[in-house]
């Protein structure tokens, strides 16, 4: 680990460091931060281990220069970021380093979140929406607000309902699109995003990883009508009907 410090201490280093390396920021460097985390999402999901040993070593780069830079400016180093982590683990686990007594994982997750209530509190922040972090990716914090509206009650029993209310979203959808307001039909679109990532969490399904393999699937399946078709070239000949005669064929040699 030192070795690594000391690596990020050179890069940035203002006589003999990389040019690029000096040149950032905090901002600069958190789009690349969250893109290798992406990365190593990619890496287990294709069950790559050398690709993950790869990826999360580049996502601990990034923890190290987000820790040189705010060292340069004298907020912190590295060393209290870890010794950070280490206190909020040990504070959070007090049924592993201390006497308190967990009865199941269900209990442990409710002690975890009881700490971080207690935390947010601590920093000033009192309504359940705060602390949700505003770039965190949409999917993702779609499911965070409706978990945090949960713990007060403000929450659909089941899944049969928020199904009704995707129907009544999708039926004013198409108001909006009969409408022809631009702003009516993306704040609808919105609101029907919004009640599928609600359904995927009352059915304990991770929506990003639903939409992940969705992707894939019609990746694939395009690849085969483009192959189908004889490439790109070929493709482009072809009229929107024809195009979906291959797909079909492409779907129904998948069932077989």
């Amino acid at each position: 680990m030192q070795q690594l410090l000391e690596i990020m201490q050179r890069l940035r280093d203002p006589e003999k460091g990389c040019p690029w390396d000096i040149g950032q920021n905090f901002s600069t460097i958190a789009p690349y931060t969250i893109e290798e985390a992406y990365e190593v999402a990619d890496a287990i999901a294709r069950n790559d281990m050398a690709d993950l040993k790869d990826e999360l070593g580049d996502l601990l780069f990034q923890v190290v220069f987000h820790a040189q830079m705010a060292s340069e400016q004298g907020s912190f180093g590295f060393h209290e970021v870890h010794q950070s982590i280490c206190d909020k683990m040990l504070r959070r686990h007090p049924h592993v380093f201390d006497d308190v007594e967990i009865k199941d994982a269900a209990h442990q997750t409710q002690v975890w979140e009881d700490y971080k209530v207690e935390e947010r509190k601590l920093k000033g922040e009192h309504s359940l929406m705060d602390g949700i972090p505003a770039g965190m990716a949409e999917l993702q914090r779609s499911v965070k607000l409706q978990k945090r509206a949960a713990k007060a009650g403000f929450d659909w029993p089941s899944a049969a309902p928020v199904m009704e209310k995707f129907d009544e979203e999708l039926l004013e959808m198409r108001e909006a699109l009969d409408s022809g307001d631009q702003q009516a039909v993306e704040d609808e679109l919105g609101d029907l995003l919004f009640v599928a990532t609600n359904l995927a969490r009352k059915l304990k399904i991770d929506p990003a990883a639903a939409l992940r393999r969705s992707n894939t699937k019609f990746e694939k399946r395009f690849r085969a009508v483009e192959e189908a078709a004889g490439g790109q070239d070929g493709l482009q000949k072809l009229d929107l009907n024809e195009m979906e005669t291959l797909w079909q064929k492409v779907k129904k040699g998948e069932e077989t």
